[in-house]
């Protein structure tokens, strides 16, 4: 029997404008793993911030997300600039591969700010179901709380629009008739979004005793890990084998990882070496192990997030292990998206160019961003035998070199 191969949704382009230090930079092309390279300053941060931005917007809602970032608007617009903060992201939904590839879908969200509140001045979502007929058209639109949406599986231009006014000028149209099963393009977004996982793992948290219970997935910080292992130990004892398998082989010395309960109700994360009978607590292993330990129970959750943000991985990570995560990341894909940002020329030497953006910032102060397959002279220097971190260290980038 063939077993069915699910292709997880996939983002292929985002716009970002006024946020920042990126005040309009377009990333087009972006590959099932996706790296920003580039020096301190740059604007990695800020583009990871963008996913956790607008993450927070649909979870949390947009006061709160500003909230979380500043004193308001002002804070996150580019510095010297004026007008709305813009993001413009072009994606395609899963599907079961060998199926038709789903249409792209392109969701806008523009933030202004009324009497110095925020408002959602403009959302909108588009799509074009086939690719030879017609312009693509907009089948949810939004301006400070009042709009309409074409509700139905395949909505159409013909179709009735429904008008359908929100609690406010702040709130976001997808958050609100997402919840709505008769909107189930928007509804299929709004999880999409709430669903990305964006990792800042700390070694210091993760080496905490937390309160017993088993818990589904990682933390942002990794600080429930013990937890995480618990639950995959007890549902998913195949999955964690899976997990130990691929640390013994990046760290041969490592035999296991084992969750131990103590009597006031918290869980103890004991790691034990292979030459030794009894382990030892998890605070006394090294920094590096904890954190390749969580990234594989990230990279291998039975229940994946259809996107994954890791930011800078070679905190912490032996050099030789860097490549070595990067090929867990490709393994990943089949199930996430992956971006990722690092200043690592190790981590960049698994790749493909067109997996690679490197990023600096111009004159002005703000970033720029090329594709490093897009470089003149960088393929053929691949093909005599030269690797991408060392083309990145001695300069051959076009921008964003160290």
């Amino acid at each position: 029997m063939t077993s069915v191969i699910e292709i997880p949704p996939r983002i292929e382009k985002i716009k970002i404008k006024n946020f920042r230090v990126l005040r309009d930079v377009t990333f087009e092309g972006l590959t099932p793993l996706t790296v920003l390279l580039g020096p301190n300053g740059s604007g990695k941060s800020t583009f990871f911030d963008v996913f956790a931005f607008l993450s927070d917007c649909f979870s949390e809602g947009l006061r709160r997300a500003i909230g979380k970032r500043g004193h308001g608007l002002k804070d996150l617009r580019s510095r010297d600039s004026s007008g709305p903060i813009s993001f413009e992201i072009a994606y395609r939904e899963g599907h079961v591969r060998g199926q038709t590839q789903p249409p792209l879908i392109t969701y806008y969200l523009e933030i202004d700010e009324d009497g110095g509140r925020p408002v959602v001045a403009r959302e909108w979502m588009r799509w074009r179901r086939n690719k030879k007929v017609g312009n693509p058209f907009q089948f949810l639109t939004y301006e400070r709380g009042q709009g309409s949406v074409i509700t139905g599986e395949l909505p159409e231009r013909e179709d009735l629009r429904v008008e359908r006014a929100l609690a406010g000028p702040d709130v976001l149209a997808v958050s609100t008739l997402g919840n709505l099963a008769e909107n189930p393009r928007v509804k299929a977004l709004r999880e999409f979004i709430t669903d990305w996982h964006l990792s800042h793992l700390s070694s210091q948290d993760m080496r905490g005793i937390p309160e017993g219970g088993p818990q589904e997935r990682l933390s942002k910080s990794g600080d429930n890990l013990v937890n995480v292992i618990e639950y995959l130990h007890e549902r998913h004892p195949d999955r964690l084998e899976v997990i130990f398998q691929a640390l013994r082989r990046r760290i041969p010395q490592i035999e296991t990882v084992i969750p131990q309960p103590l009597p006031t109700g918290q869980l103890l994360l004991m790691v034990k070496d292979a030459p030794f009978s009894e382990g030892v607590q998890a605070r006394y292993a090294s920094d590096g192990t904890m954190k390749l330990l969580a990234y594989l129970v990230q990279l291998h959750d039975p229940n994946p997030a259809p996107m994954i943000g890791i930011e800078e991985p070679e905190n912490f990570l032996h050099p030789k292990l860097l490549r070595e995560l990067a090929e867990e990341c490709q393994q990943a894909t089949a199930h996430s998206q992956l971006i990722v940002t690092t200043h690592s020329p190790f981590f960049i030497n698994a790749l493909a160019p067109r997996q690679v953006w490197a990023i600096s910032r111009d004159q002005s102060g703000y970033t720029v961003n090329r594709q490093v397959s897009t470089m003149a002279g960088i393929q053929t220097m691949l093909d005599s035998g030269a690797v991408l971190g060392d083309l990145w260290m001695e300069g051959y980038f076009e921008i964003g070199n160290p």
